[in-house]
């Protein structure tokens, strides 16, 4: 479950609430409208992204995502986000488990493992591609409610229990397949061993903040990994949890890669960014403002992601505000469908239970320019635990290149000189 929502609400809900498609959906309801959004998202957020797969293509356009969601969120289940469901827990955004089950290559003889049943809109996906799903979901609750809509839907092959997915589920190991939607600091031993010879694991690990998306495959006993893309879900909790040793610091946020020079996967991407949607990750050693490398975004389609997005943990009781400095350069940007859709940095804060706070940003970024540094202070709210930094067009159209961002923290007990 990808832990950060609402950030591409704020991009894309003013188009449809001017299509009428929200509205629709929050008093009618109609299934006939609701399977339209899923073959619209399915072409515009998943094929348009680079999913490949027909099988997974399939799964997508048949799994009802509105009814694993409660009925206030319904409205907004075709939006390419993620989504509360309750318990501080998100329903991950369609591409997310779109490429996540791609990556798991699922195989119809397959018996899958899923750590971290959620909603159960994965283990839905996975239904129809499998022979059997086993998922496992530490929050009770949730485990329980997921069952019922399983249950409810019709997915037979689908086999839940509450527990703590760190241990794996023993009783029915060897599996094919194992996907893993809550990231832990290490890959478990425990689903390491419940793998078969010549199974697969995709799983996101690493520190709270700092994840990358990982495909494992046993091979000769042994796990041969491949880094896929810097990811950011809900940590795994239980006992996962307890062996973290790298904890964030809320104090003193800071941005990873600001100056895009590092990379990760095959083909390259920009490392600890994530959802990265339209980039390019650029070498020109003498057009850089740092290093070699710079970010650019371009986008023709009003409205359409041209963005990557970070998230950090900062304490508001102990910090002021944040120093922004950023090198930009611009070629006929413009607005998208609205005026919410520029070209910007976007700064979004959450409280403790992951409600959205507030949002403040450095631009926009407008017409054609030459590189040049801007800069700006913005004050964290009291509340504030958690944030995430968007850079791009946003739903904006045109050319938007980005290098050497830099962020500062100012403590509320430092005094400026």
């Amino acid at each position: 479950m990808t832990i950060f929502f609402r950030v591409t609400t704020i991009l894309t809900v003013t188009a449809l609430l001017a299509a009428g498609w929200i509205e629709s959906a929050a008093h009618g309801q109609s299934a006939a409208l609701f399977r339209a959004a899923r073959m619209r998202m399915v072409d515009e957020e998943i094929v348009a992204a680079g999913v490949e797969n027909p099988r997974v293509i399939a799964a997508m356009r048949e799994t009802p995502r509105h009814e694993f969601m409660p009925l206030n969120e319904r409205k907004y289940a075709y939006l390419d986000m993620a989504l509360p469901i309750g318990e501080g827990q998100t329903i991950s955004p369609p591409f997310v488990v779109a490429s996540m089950t791609e990556y798991l290559d699922p195989q119809p003889a397959d018996r899958v493992l899923e750590i971290g049943t959620g909603s159960g809109y994965q283990a839905a996906v996975l239904s129809g591609l499998v022979k059997d799903v086993y998922s496992i979901e530490i929050v009770a609750s949730l485990a329980h409610k997921a069952e019922r809509t399983l249950a409810r839907l019709g997915y037979e092959n689908v086999h839940t229990k509450a527990g703590d997915g760190y241990l794996g589920w023993p009783e029915y190991a060897p599996f094919d397949k194992i996907i893993v939607t809550c990231s832990p600091e290490k890959v478990p031993l425990a689903l390491v061993n419940q793998l078969r010879e010549g199974g697969r694991i995709v799983i996101p690990v690493g520190e709270r903040y700092r994840q990358n998306l990982y495909l494992l495959e046993k091979q000769d006993g042994k796990m041969v990994s491949k880094a896929l893309r810097a990811t950011l879900f809900v940590p795994m909790t239980g006992k996962a949890e307890q062996r973290r040793q790298v904890q964030p610091d809320p104090k003193h946020p800071q941005i990873e890669n600001g100056s895009f020079e590092q990379s990760i996967g095959d083909p390259p991407r920009v490392d600890a960014w994530h959802y990265q949607r339209q980039v390019e990750w650029v070498q020109e050693p003498a057009e850089a403002r740092e290093g070699d490398y710079f970010v650019k975004f371009s986008n023709e389609d009003p409205g359409r992601y041209a963005q990557m997005i970070q998230g950090f943990a900062v304490d508001g009781r102990k910090v002021a505000s944040l120093d922004f400095t950023i090198w930009v350069q611009a070629r006929n940007a413009r607005f998208g469908q609205d005026r919410s859709q520029w070209p910007r940095l976007l700064v979004t804060f959450y409280d403790q239970r992951r409600a959205t706070i507030s949002t403040a940003s450095v631009g926009p970024w407008m017409g054609s320019f030459d590189w040049r540094e801007e800069s700006k202070s913005i004050d964290v709210p009291q509340n504030a635990r958690e944030a995430i930094v968007v850079v791009g067009l946003l739903g904006g159209i045109g050319e938007l290149s980005l290098d050497s961002l830099r962020m500062e923290p100012q403590s509320k007990f430092a005094t400026r000189p």
